[in-house]
C-alpha cells in the first residue's frame, strides 16, 4: 500500500484512534476519522490539545489546506469508499465485570452493511482472546453484503492488532513501537502488515488474531501482576516499619534478574486495571481459574483502603478524625502529566473519603473538573494559602509541575502515595509515605 493511494477509516477517535489517524495522515495516507460523538469531532477540529494529549499543531497540519489528509465524519457511509477500516472503540467492563463489546459490535455491523471487495478490517480495541474470529468474522460470514458472498482472505481481510499507546510518553511513539498483527488467514496478516508498515518502523506478524489478542493481554497482565507484587511489598514494608521506596531503589541496582515496579494508590487507565479481567472472564467460560491474576487484581484494588488508613493515621497524629476533616487530593489523572481520568485512583479515593464524611477538594491542572457520583468538583489553584488551610494533603498523581517544596513546607501533613517527596526521606515529620 502506497501513501496517497490508500484511504483509511479510523473508527473511534479517543486515546487510541486519534493518534493513529493523525499518524497515518502525516504519512500521506488519506484518513477519515469516524466517531458517533459530534462534540468530540468539534473538539478535535478546534485542536483542543487536552482531548488526548496530541500537540494541536499536528492536528491542524493534517486537517487544513486545500486537500487535507485527515477529515472527520459521524456517518458510517464514509466506509463505502475506504480501503481499510480500523476499529478503535472503547471496550469497557460492565458492572458485573463482564466485557462490554457493544461498541465493537455496533462498528462491525455498520462495516458489514458497507463491506466491499478488497476491504481490510482491523480491530485494535483491547478485548478477550477470540473476539476477532468469534464476533467479527462470524458476523461478516453470516451476513451477505452483496449479491455474491465475499470470501475471507480473498475478497476481504480481517486482522487484530493490539494498540500499544502510552499516553504522555514521548520516547516511545506509534512509529517506533513495534506493531503486532495477526490475521484470520496468512493473506489477512500480510495485507494488514503492509498497511502498518507505512506508519511504523517494525511490524511483528503472528499466526492468528487470537495470538495477537493474547499479546496485549500478556503485556498488561504482566504489569498488573508485578504492580500487585510491589503493592503487597508496600503493605509488608509498612507493617515492618521499612521504607518500601528505599528497598525498591536498592534492589534496582542489581543489573540482572530484577525489574522495578512501583506501588501506588491503585491501578488507573483503561488498560492495566481492565485487561486482566477480560482474560479472567474468558478463562472462566472455559472453567479455568486464573488464581494468580485474580489475586493481583484483589491486591491492587485494596490499595485505596490502605491509603485511607494512612490518611486516618495522619489525621490522628494531629488529633483529628476523618469525619469532617478537610482533605486536599493532588492529582486525579490516572498517571502523571496526562488528562486521562479513566479508572482514576484519585477519583476513587475522593469518592471513598466523601462517603466517610470528609470535606474533600482536589487540584489537577490537567483535569479542571470532575464528577464524583452526582457531585461536580472544580480543580482549585495550588497555592501556599490553599495547602495550609487543609488538615491533610494527599499526593495521588506525581505531576512533574508540582512544587514539592511548597507542598511540604505549607501543608500540615502530607500523605505521599507516589514517592514524590523522596528527597525529604527521613528529614521531616509531616510526610507519611505509602
Amino acid at each position: 500500500m502506497q501513501s496517497g493511494d490508500v484511504k483509511v477509516a479510523v473508527i473511534g477517535l479517543g486515546y487510541v484512534g486519534l493518534p493513529l489517524a493523525v499518524g497515518f495522515a502525516e504519512k500521506g495516507i488519506r484518513v477519515i476519522g469516524l466517531d458517533t460523538d459530534p462534540d468530540k469531532i468539534s473538539s478535535i477540529v478546534a485542536a483542543e490539545e487536552s482531548i488526548v494529549g496530541i500537540q494541536s499543531e499536528r492536528i491542524v497540519n493534517v486537517c487544513t489546506g486545500n486537500t487535507p489528509s485527515l477529515t472527520f465524519t459521524t456517518n458510517y457511509d464514509a466506509l463505502k469508499n475506504v480501503d481499510a477500516a480500523i476499529i478503535c472503540v472503547p471496550t469497557p467492563l460492565k458492572d458485573d465485570i463482564v466485557p462490554d463489546l457493544s461498541f465493537v459490535e455496533l462498528a462491525a455491523k455498520e462495516i458489514l452493511k458497507r463491506l466491499h471487495d478488497g476491504m481490510l478490517i482491523v480491530l485494535e480495541s483491547t478485548t478477550y482472546p477470540g473476539t476477532t474470529e468469534e464476533l467479527l468474522l462470524d458476523l461478516f460470514q453470516s451476513g451477505d453484503s452483496s449479491k455474491r458472498p465475499l470470501k475471507i482472505g480473498k475478497n476481504y481481510f480481517l486482522a487484530f492488532s493490539p494498540e500499544r499507546i502510552d499516553p504522555g510518553r514521548t520516547d516511545y511513539t506509534i512509529e517506533n513501537t513495534p506493531k503486532v498483527v495477526g490475521g484470520v488467514t496468512e493473506d489477512c496478516t500480510e495485507v494488514s502488515a503492509e498497511l502498518y508498515r507505512v506508519l511504523v518502523d517494525s511490524v511483528v506478524q503472528v499466526s492468528s488474531p487470537k495470538a495477537a489478542e493474547m499479546v496485549k493481554l500478556l503485556e498488561n497482565t504482566y504489569r498488573s501482576v508485578n504492580i500487585g507484587l510491589a503493592n503487597e511489598f508496600a503493605l509488608i514494608c509498612d507493617a515492618l516499619g521499612v521504607d518500601v521506596w528505599e528497598v525498591i531503589e536498592a534492589a534496582s541496582t542489581k543489573p540482572f534478574g530484577y525489574t522495578p515496579f512501583y506501588p501506588g494508590p491503585g491501578l488507573g487507565g483503561h488498560c492495566i486495571p481492565v485487561d486482566p479481567q477480560y482474560l479472567a472472564w474468558k478463562m472462566k467460560q472455559l472453567e479455568l481459574d486464573t488464581k494468580f491474576i485474580n489475586l493481583a487484581t484483589e491486591i491492587n484494588q485494596s490499595m485505596c483502603e490502605h491509603v485511607v488508613s494512612k490518611i486516618v493515621h495522619a489525621l490522628n497524629l494531629k488529633g483529628k478524625s476523618l469525619t469532617g476533616a478537610k482533605i486536599l487530593v493532588l492529582g486525579v489523572a490516572y498517571k502523571n502529566d496526562v488528562a486521562d481520568i479513566r479508572e482514576s485512583p484519585g477519583i476513587r479515593l475522593i469518592d471513598r473519603l466523601i462517603k466517610s464524611s470528609a470535606l474533600v477538594s482536589y487540584h489537577d491542572t490537567f483535569v479542571p473538573q470532575i464528577k464524583v457520583k452526582e457531585r461536580s468538583l472544580d480543580s482549585l489553584e495550588l497555592t501556599g494559602k490553599l495547602l495550609s488551610s487543609y488538615d491533610c494533603v494527599v499526593i495521588t498523581t506525581a505531576h512533574s509541575y508540582y512544587p514539592i517544596d511548597l507542598i511540604v513546607d505549607e501543608s500540615s501533613i502530607v500523605v505521599d502515595t507516589r514517592n514524590a517527596t523522596s528527597k525529604y526521606s527521613g528529614e521531616l515529620g509531616n510526610v507519611i509515605k505509602l
